[in-house]
């Protein structure tokens, strides 16, 4: 047995592994399609059982690399329980697995062969590999025996009369399936693409419903040339508005596109990764949306969920969605489908509009840059597809520091800083608006003199060995984002914007008695003002400058869902977290109310069972991600951090735990109310060596705005403490820092923060902050932690004590019973929806 891949296109099912099994005596092959390697802990054992159950009989022997993928626990406790001996080659030996090695080419290379004949796109490499393991069990000659592999393995001889063309043309019969009008039509087209692994039936991929249908009933044309029967994944329209890839897509001589070459399967034989599975699901024909009467270059088109004007066919439409939403893995790939010739083109057009190069003689004695295109499906709020983007760029990484850039920081918004803004927006009922600049880079003037190549597939014939000499910057290259950054603060300078005098990505401006806010994410912009008037004129002046993509109101702004209702501001990653729970595989389990268990917890398990690390840590990452809109479950994740480096069962049980308590409540998030105040407030807490690992204590606080809570803080402690009061002394001035910096942020929206509470919930760390004398019990605590008395002293900030019941930042630092634990959730303004006035 053997594993290949990754291959670079996913399947229509989404594998990139093929498992490859062959019987050593007959020779007949099993394929078996996986997403990722681990997949073969699950299916390996499970074919095996199979094998044995159809020939009931033991598997005696297993032969493979010492890949972890063949060499883990799983398939020992099988070996075990089976009595079978696991024989393994040597370490990069491939030449001792020489039965599954040469099978993996055969069937790559009679894989390759059909889908360059056929015409179908690479994401059918699959049903090919798939079919091609069908027909060579029932064709190929096993030469010791004189018989087929099928012949040896089933003891009969094979029927192959009923064997077609892969990529053929063919028809599906009714059959009485649906009820017929007069003149319905009595066939679909189809294109046929393999044979039913479970059933006695065909496997063809339906022209009309763009399914992968099972069927018996079907008839075939194999008179055509097959990759006539592929037209269907080229055409998008029958006005003809985007031409083939081997015609220009434009007058202009530099947008010549060549036709692409075929695309080809991994074919490094000695790969030990793994297999891509045998597509059965279906392909499922998505709603359509109608929109208003809008000419089709004006409709940003949802490719998953489909969109159509009036003047469009519903074909069309289905056939759009479903070309468009798989995005390229190379040039040659986009270049046969019109979709992304039209995503290349708009991105060069814009390069032509905003003047970024210019075509030069290649230079003797400069450094010239290759550039590569990047393919991405831009999603909304809910994972819709929205737009087809192709992006040039410049491999950056061959620039030469000093010859091709000098400054390359360019300053981004904390994510604090964005909350704060939409509590700002919350506290004075302002609408807040998000626009972002369609290719932001192409605006930032270069300094230095960089040339690039020519865009692969677009390429001057006549002039092939010029380059481009840059006006602008090319993302990708250092330099673009400071460039970028430079143009717009300047822009917004000019018009009589003010900096932030912190955060250097907030701008603001005061007309009259009102204020126009701007926050700024390289190329994401959001805005508002305490008059609506002056937020039409802001995006007036923007188009007049940068070619923007207007987006309406706020709704979703890095990762963050954000809904605007006239009670105030709710802020949540429902989407994400629906995403996360299926990832993940926790759709069938059992929802939790709390996250972790008072007298447990979580610690070192040296005894435990081991568990894929980069599972744990896929987990690990997802749920730091949610953290952005759920401080409730900061801590937990926080503790499972911990052991990332070796996992153990009772630590992936605790993460998917988390995931579990998350299911019950996907759509929690932060509400900002209007109105009210926006007193600056702080708690701090820490519990006393709770880390089991090494008895560090963990810190937590957290900050809020008027009861809205814009940032939280749950990290275990540098140093140990020797105690309560030391531990609770070192968190209360890592709060204070962080209110220190909303104090200097808030300036710039015109709040002046005076003596600013930080409540704790420990005596003795109050009395520290207030009485700077050397104790033995505190005379070792670091410098740096003694900062907290200076600002007490000038009394920035006032150190108070709040009672246990009432610490906020309690749920920062230690697991806590159900019913305290969702007070303070509530306290900290956690809602499961949004809250309506009565």
């Amino acid at each position: 047995m053997d594993l290949f891949g990754p291959v670079e296109t996913p399947s229509v099912g989404g594998k990139k592994y093929t498992l490859v099994m062959v019987d050593d005596y007959s020779r007949y092959t099993w394929t078996v399609f996986l997403s990722k390697k681990n997949e073969t802990l699950q299916k390996l054992p499970s074919l095996l059982k199979q094998l044995q159950t159809e020939k009931n009989l033991k598997v005696k022997t297993i032969r493979s690399d010492r890949g972890t993928k063949f060499v883990n626990q799983v398939i020992k406790d099988f070996c075990d329980q089976n009595g079978t001996f696991h024989q393994l080659f040597a370490a990069r030996t491939p030449q001792q697995n020489g039965v599954a090695e040469r099978r993996n080419r055969t069937l790559k290379e009679a894989a390759r062969t059909m889908i360059a004949e056929s015409g179908l796109p690479m994401r059918y490499w699959a049903e090919a590999i798939n079919i091609a393991c069908y027909t060579q069990n029932r064709s190929m000659i096993n030469k010791n025996h004189q018989k087929t592999p099928y012949e040896l393995w089933k003891g009969r001889k094979p029927n192959i009369s009923y064997f077609h063309v892969f990529g053929c043309k063919c028809y599906i019969l009714n059959n009485g399936k649906e009820h017929l009008k007069v003149f319905q039509e009595k066939a679909d087209e189809g294109v046929f693409i393999g044979y039913s692994n479970t059933s006695k039936a065909y496997r063809v991929l339906n022209r009309r419903t763009l399914h992968v249908e099972e069927s018996i009933h079907v008839k075939f044309d194999e008179s055509i040339s097959v990759k006539e029967v592929t037209e269907i994944f080229k055409e998008v329209s029958i006005e003809d508005r985007t031409p083939e890839p081997t015609e220009e897509v434009a007058d202009n001589p530099a947008f010549h596109t060549p036709a692409p070459n075929p695309l080809l399967l991994n074919e490094d034989e000695d790969s030990e990764d793994e297999e891509p599975e045998r597509p059965r699901q279906q392909l499922t024909e998505p709603d359509l949306t109608w929109l208003r009467d809008h000419p089709p270059n004006q409709v940003i088109g949802q490719i998953r969920s489909g969109v159509q004007t009036r003047s469009t066919s519903r074909r069309e439409a289905m056939l759009a969605c479903y070309i468009s939403q798989m995005e390229p893995m190379t040039v040659e790939e986009a270049l046969a489908d019109s979709d992304w010739i039209n995503a290349m083109q708009e991105e060069l057009t814009q390069f032509e509009r905003n003047k970024v190069w210019e075509l030069v003689p290649r230079p003797k004695h400069q450094n010239v840059i290759g550039t590569k295109w990047v393919f991405k499906n831009k999603a909304d709020e809910d994972g819709n597809i929205v737009r087809n983007k192709a992006r040039l760029v410049a491999k950056g990484y061959c620039q030469e520091e000093g010859i091709d850039f000098d400054e390359t920081f360019a300053p981004v918004a904390r994510l604090e800083a964005i909350k704060i803004f939409l509590a700002y927006a919350a506290y004075n009922n302002i609408k807040v608006y998000q626009m972002d600049v369609k290719s932001a880079f192409l605006n930032g003037d270069l300094e230095e003199e960089v040339y690039v190549e020519q865009p692969p597939g677009f390429v001057i014939p006549t002039q092939s060995s010029c380059v481009y000499k840059l006006k602008k910057t090319l993302y990708g290259l250092k330099q673009a984002p400071r460039a970028w950054y430079d143009t717009l603060s300047l822009f917004l300078v000019n018009h009589g914007f003010t900096k932030g005098k912190v955060d250097k990505t907030l701008f603001q401006i005061y007309v009259a008695n009102h204020i126009l806010l701007v926050q700024i994410y390289v190329d994401d912009i959001i805005f508002g003002s305490t008059n609506p008037e002056l937020c039409e004129k802001f995006s007036q002046v923007m188009q007049s400058q940068f070619e923007m993509s207007m987006m309406g109101e706020l709704s979703y702004f890095l990762g963050l869902q954000v809904k605007q209702v006239p009670e105030g501001i709710f802020i949540n990653q429902g989407k994400y977290t629906r995403d996360l729970i299926k990832k993940f595989g926790v759709e069938d389990k059992s929802s939790v109310k709390i996250l972790m268990n008072t007298s447990q917890g979580i610690g070192p398990d040296d005894e435990g069972k081991d568990v894929d690390a980069t599972t744990y840590r896929g987990i690990i990452g997802s749920l730091l991600y949610l953290t952005a809109s759920r401080p409730d479950i900061s801590f937990s994740v926080g503790i499972c951090d911990r052991y990332q480096s070796k996992p153990k069962e009772s630590h992936l049980s605790a993460a998917k735990r988390i995931i579990r308590y998350i299911k019950g409540n996907p759509n929690a998030g932060l509400w900002y109310p209007k109105g009210g105040n926006f007193e600056l407030i702080g708690y701090s807490d820490s519990d006393f060596a709770g880390c089991r690992l090494d008895r560090k204590s963990t810190s937590g606080h957290c900050q809020l705005l008027g009861g809205r809570l814009v940032s939280w803080f749950s990290k275990k402690q540098n140093s140990i403490s020797t105690s309560t009061a030391e531990a609770e002394y070192i968190a209360a001035g890592s709060g204070c820092a962080q209110l220190l910096w909303m104090k200097q942020q808030l300036k710039d929206y015109g709040v002046q923060a005076q003596e600013i509470k930080l409540l704790c919930d420990n005596t003795s760390a109050i009395a520290i902050t207030q009485n700077p004398v050397l104790h033995s019990r505190t005379k070792h605590i670091e410098i740096r932690h003694h900062f907290i008395r200076d600002h007490v002293e000038k009394k920035h900030i006032c150190m108070e004590h709040v009672p246990t019941e009432d610490q906020l930042a309690d749920i920062l630092t230690k697991p806590l019973p159900e019913a305290r634990f969702n007070k303070l959730r509530e306290e900290l303004g956690m809602m499961d929806e949004i809250p309506r006035e009565s």
